[in-house]
């Protein structure tokens, strides 16, 4: 009786995870947090979470590792059994995702903004130097990762915990991998990062030159990829966003 009353939990959990590999929050090769702490990041008991982790390594999704460095490790991104997950996670909560990429969209501008006004040199030498790892990243994971560290920098440069704990928030509410962003489908992924590069490069130039006003609205923008990637996601999975 209470296996089959916590079965709905594994399924919903099941789909989170599904999906979020799907769209890059966790990327081919890359290890999943332990069960405790996606049980925490879930809002779910740590019991269902090691439900949907059995299902995925059964479907070959994930694979288990064990010693030093272990853990539960993601195997492939989107096989064709992935789509019917990715569209009824993402259509369920579409509405909130839409309205919470906007109001990170408007935090990510302000505290660019903020940074811009109150930039040291070491903080413009330190951002300076986190686009520069993340020019020299290699695809996928390393620039995930980079891309992450860097955004950080600007955030920290904009002296508000208030707000930069507000961001967190939010930001955790859409990817479990948050702070890292999600990344897309490999089939897209290079043009994806070319096109951060060259945004990257605009938002640092404006952070580190003082622009605060400049920074602001390059900042709000650049984060919409990850909507934009959430929307080409829904379409793969044969579903079509509302606006």
């Amino acid at each position: 009786m209470t296996d089959r009353a916590a079965e709905p939990r594994v399924d919903e959990v099941e789909d989170r995870l599904v999906t979020a590999v799907a769209v890059g929050e966790y990327l081919p090769g890359s290890r999943l947090p332990p069960e405790r702490e996606l049980a925490v990041l879930l809002g779910v008991a740590r019991v269902t979470v090691r439900g949907a982790l059995s299902r995925l390594v059964d479907r070959g999704l994930l694979e288990t590792r064990r010693g030093r460095g272990g853990g539960t490790f993601v195997r492939t991104q989107w096989p064709d059994s992935s789509s019917d997950s990715v569209g009824r996670t993402l259509l369920a909560r579409w509405a909130g995702i839409r309205d919470t990429a906007d109001a990170i969209a408007l935090l990510h501008g302000a505290l660019a903004t903020a940074a811009a006004e109150r930039i040291t040199d070491a903080g413009a030498a330190t951002i300076r130097d986190r686009l520069e790892a993340f020019r020299s990243a290699e695809s996928g994971f390393g620039k995930q990762q980079a891309d992450a560290v860097l955004h950080r920098s600007i955030i920290e440069a904009a002296r508000n915990d208030v707000l930069g704990g507000t961001l967190a928030a939010l930001e955790s509410q859409i990817s479990i991998a948050a702070p890292a962003h999600l990344w897309g489908t490999p089939e897209g992924m290079v043009e994806m990062e070319v096109r951060a590069l060259r945004e990257h490069e605009t938002l640092v130039d404006a952070v580190c030159g003082g622009r605060a006003a400049e920074a602001g609205v390059v900042a709000r923008r650049h984060v919409g990829i990850d909507l934009e990637l959430l929307e080409q996601a829904m379409l793969r999975a044969g579903q079509v966003p509302t606006h």
